[in-house]
């Protein structure tokens, strides 16, 4: 079938993806990509080699600014500013928008990882004009968020929000990289997925009753900043690869 035959884009992006191309044409494309690829982790890795330790803030895009989440996202980034931590956000609008805003009132220092999205995404007026990246590959800007945070706060969020926790779960548990503290915040939002995993993933012995220390619930400000506290007591702060 030809691309015109199909009758909504994303029909013909898919047919589009899997049409057939030549050595010549795969060998172009791919070695474009890499140079693409290799442009994306070097701009990152000098600008995020300056920022010192900071922490990263998840949370969904389409949260509202009314949101008590998004409330409390700006709460915990300025007091984790105030307790010395830099934030890392995905800079785009919602908890992100929050999370850099906090950040921001704090007076720390505020850093988005913006990638090109055809939706949702365009980035938020609260990061600091200096450290406001953009990126193509979502693996390129997740390793970004890994290498240069010294801790994950996890707010209400979707897909990617799920992804970007369960990604540093997985280097930890695997020993791919240093343990850093992951806090997932909203015991009421967690509680169904952590019930799950203890009582079907674990009971399948997918994993091991120990891999559920890897992370800790809260609900508050407080709360995060002391988790971040307790863990840094007995470590110099440093990135993690």
């Amino acid at each position: 079938m030809n691309l015109e035959d199909f009758d909504n884009d994303e029909e013909k992006i898919i047919q589009d993806r899997l049409k057939q191309k030549t050595w010549n044409e795969i060998r172009t494309n791919d070695s474009w990509a890499i140079f693409k690829i290799m442009s994306e982790f070097v701009n990152g890795f000098e600008n995020m080699g300056r920022i010192g330790p900071c922490v990263s803030i998840f949370g969904s895009a389409r949260t509202q600014s009314d949101n008590k989440y998004y409330k409390l996202a700006e709460k915990i980034a300025f007091k984790i500013s105030k307790a010395g931590y830099g934030i890392i956000t995905g800079g785009g609008p919602g908890i992100m928008e929050a999370g850099n805003k906090g950040a921001h009132l704090g007076n720390g220092t505020s850093v988005g990882l913006n990638i090109d999205l055809p939706f949702e995404q365009h980035f938020n007026p609260y990061i600091d004009h200096d450290k406001n990246l953009n990126f193509d590959y979502f693996f390129v800007r997740k390793v970004m968020f890994v290498k240069y945070s010294q801790g994950f706060v996890v707010m209400p969020g979707g897909f990617g929000t799920l992804d970007e926790m369960f990604e540093a779960i997985t280097l930890i548990q695997t020993k791919k990289i240093a343990r850093f503290p992951i806090i997932l915040v909203g015991s009421s939002y967690w509680s169904g997925l952590i019930e799950w995993i203890k009582t079907v993933v674990e009971q399948e012995h997918n994993i091991s009753p120990e891999d559920l220390n890897l992370f800790k619930i809260v609900d508050n400000e407080d709360e995060v900043v002391e988790v971040l506290d307790t863990f840094y007591k007995k470590y110099t702060l440093k990135p993690n690869f």
